[in-house]
C-alpha cells in the first residue's frame, strides 16, 4: 500500500468521526477552540491507535492471513464501507451525548474508530510502503498518518456543524464508503495480478481525478441556496460540451488518425455512436436540464432516472480515462504522462457542472442535501471502474487500444450532440452557452497539444 492509497484510507476512515464531529458542533452550537482540539485529539488518537493495535493481532496470525490475505482486505473494507453508505441513506440520526467530557469523548472515539481496527489487520495483509525501511516503522508512520488526518477533519468538523448544520453529515460518510470500497475493490484484483499498473502512483491519481471532479460539482449544492439560473446552465453545459468534443477530436480520435488507421478510427467511432445509442433507449432515464425521459416505461422515481441518466453519461468518460492511459502505459500514439493528465484534468473540470446537474435539481425537487449530493457522487463512481477495467482489457489485449480509443472518442460525442448542445440553448441565453463551448474547445485543444511536446 502506497502513500496514495494511504491518503485516501485516512480519508475514508475519518469519515466516520468527522460526521460525528459535525454532530457534536451542532448540540454545542457555539465551540471554542479548545473543544474542537478536544474533539480532534480523541478521534485522531483513537483512529490512529485502533489500526496499530490491529496489525499487532494480525502479525501472530501472518501465516494464515498471508493466504487469504487480499480477500480479508476486500471484505474488511467493503463491509466497512458498506456499513458507512448504509448510515448515509438511514434517516436515523446520530446518537450523540452532549459536552466534551472524558466519559462522553471516550466512548464517541471508541466507536467510531472501532472499524480502524479491522484495517490494521489489512496492514499485515498488505503492507505499508512509504518509507525505505521497516515494516513496523511504516505502520507507525501510517498510523500517524490516520491520526493527523482524522485531527483535522474531526477539528473542523466541529467547526462546520455549529455553523451549517447537519446537511454535510450523510455526504461526509457516503464519500468515505465509496472511497474504502474503491481500495478493497483494487486490492482484491491486484491479487489476480490483473492492476499491477495500479502501483504507478500517477496512474492511480489521474483516474481519481475526474472522479474529485464530480464529487466537487455534487459538493455545490451546500453552497448554492437559490435554483441555478439559465445563463449560468447554459455558460456550464457550454464548457461541458466544449471540453468533452475537444477531448473527443484531440485526445482520443487523432491518436488512432495519426498512426495511419483511419478506417479504424472511422468503425470505432461509428460503434461508440450506436453503443451509446442502445444505452440511451434501452436504459429508463431523465434528461433534468432538458425536462425530457427517454428509455423504456417504468416506476422508477425522478432521483434514481437522472442518476442513471448521468451514469449513462460517465459511460465513456470512464473508458477514455482507462484507455488515455493505457495508452501511456503502452507507449502508443504519443500519449505521455502529461497528455493523460491533461485529459483527466480536462474530464475533470466539464464534470464538475454534471455534478452540479445532478445534486442541484434533485435538490430543488425536494430531496435533502445529503442525499443529493450522495446522488451525485454515486454518478461519477462509474469512471474509475470502467478507467480500470478499460487498462486491462488493453493490457490483456494490446491491438484493441485504437479502436478503444476511437469508440470512447465516438460515444462522447454522441453525448455532446444530443446533451450538451442542446442544454445549451434557451430562449435568452443561447449566445452564453455557444461561447462558452467555443473558448473551452480552443482551451483545451490547446492544453491537449502543448502537452505533447
Amino acid at each position: 500500500m502506497g502513500l496514495v492509497e494511504l491518503i485516501l484510507l485516512a480519508v475514508g476512515l475519518s469519515m466516520d468521526a468527522f460526521a460525528v464531529s459535525i454532530c457534536k458542533g451542532l448540540e454545542a452550537k457555539k465551540v471554542t477552540i479548545k473543544e474542537s482540539l478536544i474533539c480532534g485529539l480523541w478521534f485522531g488518537v483513537f483512529q490512529g491507535l485502533m489500526p496499530f493495535i490491529g496489525y499487532f493481532l494480525g502479525s501472530r496470525f501472518e501465516e494464515i492471513i498471508n493466504k487469504i490475505a487480499p480477500w480479508l482486505a476486500f471484505i474488511l473494507l467493503s463491509i466497512i464501507g458498506v456499513n458507512m453508505l448504509r448510515e448515509a441513506f438511514s434517516k436515523e440520526e446520530e446518537e450523540t451525548k452532549p459536552g466534551f467530557g472524558i466519559k462522553t469523548m471516550f466512548l464517541m472515539a471508541v466507536a467510531t474508530s472501532i472499524d480502524a481496527l479491522a484495517v490494521g489487520i489489512t496492514f499485515v495483509a498488505v503492507p505499508v510502503q512509504i518509507l525505505d525501511a521497516s515494516v513496523l516503522l511504516n505502520t507507525i508512520v501510517a498510523c500517524c498518518l490516520i491520526t493527523l488526518t482524522t485531527f483535522l477533519f474531526s477539528f473542523f468538523g466541529v467547526k462546520v456543524g455549529a455553523v451549517f448544520g447537519a446537511r454535510y453529515e450523510s455526504g461526509a460518510e457516503a464519500t468515505g464508503g465509496i472511497v474504502l470500497l474503491f481500495i478493497g475493490i483494487k486490492i482484491l484484483l491486484e491479487h489476480f495480478g490483473v492492476i499491477d499498473f495500479m502501483s504507478n502512483g500517477d496512474v492511480l491519481l489521474g483516474i481519481l481525478i475526474p472522479f474529485a471532479g464530480t464529487v466537487i460539482g455534487s459538493a455545490f449544492v451546500f453552497v448554492i441556496n437559490n435554483q441555478m439560473r439559465d445563463g449560468i446552465k447554459n455558460v456550464l453545459s457550454g464548457m461541458s460540451g466544449g471540453i468533452m468534443m475537444a477531448c473527443s477530436i484531440w485526445a482520443l480520435l487523432y491518436p488512432t488518425i495519426h498512426q495511419g488507421m483511419i478506417l479504424m478510427a472511422a468503425f470505432g467511432f461509428l460503434m461508440g455512436v450506436v453503443f451509446q445509442f442502445l444505452l440511451d433507449k434501452t436504459v429508463p432515464h431523465t434528461h433534468i436540464l432538458l425536462h425530457s425521459e427517454e428509455g423504456p416505461s417504468t416506476n422508477l422515481g425522478l432521483s434514481k432516472k437522472v442518476v442513471l441518466s448521468e451514469i449513462i453519461h460517465h459511460i465513456p468518460e470512464g473508458i477514455a480515462v482507462g484507455t488515455v492511459y493505457a495508452g501511456f502505459l503502452n507507449g502508443v500514439g504519443g500519449i505521455s504522462a502529461t497528455v493523460a493528465l491533461a485529459l483527466m484534468i480536462g474530464i475533470a473540470l466539464q464534470n464538475i457542472p454534471e455534478g452540479a446537474f445532478v445534486s442541484s435539481p434533485l435538490r430543488d425537487s425536494g430531496e435533502e442535501r445529503g442525499k443529493s449530493f450522495l446522488m451525485g457522487v454515486i454518478t461519477g463512481v462509474v469512471e474509475p471502474i470502467l478507467g480500470i477495467a478499460a487498462i486491462i482489457l488493453v493490457n490483456a489485449f494490446p491491438a484493441v487500444l485504437p479502436f478503444l480509443m476511437a469508440f470512447a472518442g465516438g460515444a462522447m460525442m454522441f453525448l455532446v450532440i444530443e446533451e450538451s448542445i442542446p442544454a445549451m440553448f434557451t430562449k435568452k441565453h443561447s449566445d452564453k452557452g455557444t461561447l462558452s463551448f467555443a473558448f473551452f474547445f480552443a482551451i483545451m485543444m490547446v492544453i491537449t497539444f502543448i502537452s505533447r511536446r
